[in-house]
């Protein structure tokens, strides 16, 4: 079958669909490196703005898949349709293209934030905007995540899957649930050797990491179920100014000072009042791994602007930026580039771009490998059929 990609990224729609048959015969796209990337691994041509590319020009396809980005809508537009009502957004340009070719089947994903986004209207919207165009969709988006399914990524996001059937589109579509895998490895995902220097822990966050390990391996009760913050350790102010919920963890900092002051006040000494934290964050730790692992060398470590954070080694946390690449604690390193297109279950064959700073942003910003290809497999099970008989 054909299928085009719309806002195609790195194309992680392509890498499914191409796994199993299907034909790419259009890609879309704004983003200079992306497409970038796209031509090098697929050896096609990606157009451009979509915004600006009439329906007609696009070729004929079976498929139309896009991660589009979550834009409110107008609720003025209700009265007027709900053709008139996405107007403007990205969402738009879907529903034309749908709107002209009457494409059989469609592959959506969204942050999972798009169920609840604008009170529900931004779901509403796109649920009666495909049933007026004469689709079947599934009653309420999938929301799925790698973890589920054998990668070491918690990566929440909304799936919508549809079906042009005009005679039937008020009939919600079935999809066959996916199965899921309960074992995870972290090790999977990790590559052999490391040669690039540059995912080494620095010796200053070496030292923040030190010093909180300390911190923690000296309290008299070790499960820490809130935001430590240094700044209240032994406040005597009011609370009473303070929005509910910071002035419980205050008081939760003031209880853990009293119950540890004599270590406390001798750890503080040591390290200078942690003067020495160049980034007043790091100043604030979280613990969020339970009893699960008994040192921060055990846990996934990230430096956040809400403090240095320490998660359970059983997965990792989604994926979005550079600037917060998760720290392996046994390998006092970050995730490589190639680790984290693991993470999105990209092959290893699979180009990255050689700049590293866009390349850690497209594997963040790209759609599941494994989850787009399984939800394709339960949406296009005649094309299965006719595989295994060819």
């Amino acid at each position: 079958m054909k299928f085009i990609d719309l806002f195609c990224g790195i194309g992680g729609f392509h890498q499914a669909l191409v796994s199993l048959g299907h034909e790419c015969v259009f890609a879309s796209d704004i983003d200079k490196y992306s497409i970038e990337t796209y031509q090098q691994n697929y050896g096609m041509k990606v157009s451009g703005d979509i915004s600006k590319i009439e329906a007609k020009d696009i070729p004929e396809h079976d498929i139309l898949c896009a991660g589009f980005p979550c834009q409110a809508f107008s609720v003025g537009g209700y009265r007027k349709g709900f053709a008139d009502q996405t107007r403007g957004t990205l969402f738009f340009e879907i529903t034309r293209i749908l709107e002209h070719h009457k494409t059989k089947y469609i592959m959506l994903e969204n942050v999972k934030n798009l169920i609840g986004h604008d009170d529900g209207n931004t779901w509403n919207v796109i649920k009666n905007s495909l049933i007026d165009l004469g689709y079947q969709i599934t009653q309420e988006p999938l929301v799925l995540s790698p973890h589920k399914f054998g990668t070491p990524q918690l990566r929440e996001r909304v799936y919508i899957l549809g079906k042009y059937d005009p005679e039937n589109s008020s009939v919600p579509l079935e999809i066959e649930s996916l199965q899921e895998v309960k074992n995870l490895k972290l090790d999977s995902v990790f590559e052999t050797t490391n040669s690039n220097q540059k995912l080494n822990i620095t010796s200053y966050e070496q030292d923040v990491l030190n010093c909180w390990e300390e911190f923690y391996q000296n309290l008299k009760h070790q499960n820490i179920s809130f935001s430590i913050w240094t700044e209240y350790f032994g406040y005597t102010g009011s609370l009473a100014g303070m929005p509910k919920w910071k002035s419980q963890v205050v008081q939760k900092n003031i209880d853990l000072y009293n119950n540890n002051k004599t270590f406390i006040d001798s750890w503080l000494l040591k390290h200078n009042n942690l003067e020495n934290f160049t980034n007043k964050a790091h100043k604030k730790f979280e613990w969020q791994a339970g009893k699960n692992i008994n040192t921060i060398w055990d846990g996934i470590i990230q430096f956040r602007q809400s403090g240095v954070r320490v998660k359970r080694p059983n997965y990792f946390q989604t994926l979005v930026a550079i600037v917060q690449i998760p720290i392996v604690g046994k390998l006092k390193r970050r995730l490589s580039v190639r680790e984290v297109a693991r993470l999105q279950d990209f092959p290893d064959t699979f180009i990255i771009n050689k700049n590293e700073r866009q390349a850690y942003k497209q594997f963040g910003n790209s759609v599941n490998v494994k989850i787009v290809k399984m939800l394709a497999e339960k949406l296009l099970p005649e094309v299965d059929k006719q595989s295994e008989v060819l």
